[in-house]
């Protein structure tokens, strides 16, 4: 049946072109964002998912701060260390040749001098071995921690060592300290000693949280890819089938373009019946 206010064709072809056109809009977003699911609207519980992903993935770059922060604060500590240790080293020397009792009372002095420049040297690198306002060895601080997950739940303590002089490591040595006579020089030696092997060993204490802190540091950033790739798994579209829609679709659309203009068209045929 012919009739001037209802075109079925028209109706079908168009409902066909507005389809096209839906499926041909999508096949664009994702070509242009490199996304299938780019807003909830796309496709809700994927979106969700994502952005929760996507909230651990940021919030691990605070813990790996976190972590880079107590590693850096342990290697100025370790720098500074090492100094002492080099120092009580030499201090160790100073008060044996001290106590030697061949030698005269200016030499003795003389390496008493040294002695007391050394104790001082130490002094100086403890209180210089501070990042971001925290210094390990001054006994200022008892600890440090830094974060360990994105939650904040979980967290990892470095133990602070005292090298402060007269402290924990290093009793019975002060700027009073002094190798002047063959008694005091005798004295020294086994204090020194002493102070070295406690220095040594807390050295060792934090060479081993700051390779807790770079192992720890590993596995967040390892996790952190995991998680980024996790999300492109879900979200990211596959750009290569999607090049080849998009071009299907534009093909289709324009097909249905012409179809549309010939269900129209169908309509002035009527007009031959009335010649």
């Amino acid at each position: 049946m012919f009739s001037v206010n209802t075109n079925p064709g028209a109706l079908i072809a168009l409902q066909n072109l507005n389809n096209t056109a839906t499926q041909l809009q999508q096949a664009q977003s994702e070509v242009s964002t490199g996304l299938a699911v780019a807003q909830p609207s796309d496709n809700g519980a994927v979106w969700a998912i994502a952005q929760g992903e996507r909230a651990q993935t940021s919030a691990l770059d605070a813990v790996k701060g976190s972590l880079q922060n107590g590693q850096s604060i342990i290697d100025v500590a370790n720098s500074a260390g090492q100094t002492v240790s080099d120092l009580l080293t030499q201090m160790q020397e100073k008060a044996l040749a001290a106590s030697d009792t061949s030698i005269d009372a200016n030499s003795r002095a003389a390496l008493n001098n040294d002695f007391q420049a050394l104790v001082k040297q130490i002094g100086t690198a403890v209180n210089n071995a501070d990042f971001n306002g925290v210094n390990l060895l001054n006994a200022t601080v008892t600890n440090i921690t830094s974060l360990a997950n994105a939650a904040g739940t979980s967290l990892i303590t470095t133990q602070a060592q005292d090298f402060s002089l007269g402290g924990a490591n290093l009793s019975g040595i002060t700027l009073a300290s002094t190798i002047n006579t063959v008694a005091s020089a005798t004295a020294m030696i086994s204090t020194v000693s002493t102070a070295l092997t406690a220095v040594d060993n807390s050295l060792a204490t934090l060479g081993t949280s700051s390779k807790s802190l770079g192992d720890q540091l590993t596995f967040v950033s390892n996790l952190q890819d995991t998680l980024t790739t996790g999300v492109g798994n879900l979200v990211n579209a596959n750009l290569a089938k999607e090049s080849a829609t998009l071009t299907a679709l534009q093909t289709k659309q324009q097909l249905g373009i012409q179809a549309l203009s010939i269900a129209n068209s169908s309509s002035s045929a009527l007009l031959g019946l009335f010649r």
